[in-house]
């Protein structure tokens, strides 16, 4: 199924929650803010929030430093 993430379409598993696209993209929800269709989806609901066809994800990474 496609979404797009970051401006990007991809593919995603059909039925997908936020959290396993994450595991898709190999990224630590921890590291990470959630974007879903323009709403911030806080850590804990990743899980119950599902991906369908044509949803706007925006990821953005943290990034440590000194």
């Amino acid at each position: 199924m496609d979404v797009v993430i970051n401006g990007e379409r991809r593919q995603v598993t059909p039925g997908a929650t936020l959290l396993e696209v994450l595991s898709q993209l190999e990224l630590d929800p921890r590291a990470v803010v959630v974007e879903h269709n323009r709403k911030i989806v806080r850590r804990p609901a990743l899980g119950d929030v599902t991906v369908t066809e044509g949803d706007a994800i925006e990821l953005v990474h943290f990034v440590g430093g000194g």
